[in-house]
């Protein structure tokens, strides 16, 4: 039985970036986003919680939380924390680096993205990009 393959968290990164888009129903490869994002952004209320992107990135919780931890401090994301939660949402720098560089994560993550997908279908942003 082959060993687990070790994910760096950099494609982590994108899958949760790719999950908050998925999140925002918008065509990431759409004509004129730039000019509609913070539109976009300002009338949206979705949101994930850490949970959400532990599932997504399917790893472990110190996983889950470099991977957070990263997108926050590259101002990818935004956390406001609730009582006992936390609301993560994908910003405007977050949109337009997942935009630009999914071609580049699917070039060079190729086998990492179709062992992370296997038992389910490929996201939309893996085939567009």
């Amino acid at each position: 039985m082959p060993s687990k393959v070790y994910k760096d968290y950099k494609i982590y990164c994108c899958f949760a970036l790719n999950r908050l888009v998925g999140e925002l129903d918008i065509d990431l490869y759409q004509a004129d986003l730039e000019e509609k994002l913070d539109d976009i952004l300002d009338n949206d209320d979705s949101y994930l919680t850490k949970e959400d992107i532990k599932h997504e990135i399917r790893s472990n919780h110190y996983m889950t939380n470099k991977v957070i931890d990263q997108l926050v401090e590259d101002g990818f994301v935004e956390i406001n924390k609730l009582e006992k939660s936390y609301r993560i949402t994908i910003t405007k720098k977050g949109v337009l680096h997942i935009r630009k560089y999914n071609t580049f994560y699917k070039q060079i993550y190729s086998d990492q993205i179709k062992e992370h997908y296997k038992f389910r279908e490929l996201p939309h942003w893996i085939i567009k990009a």
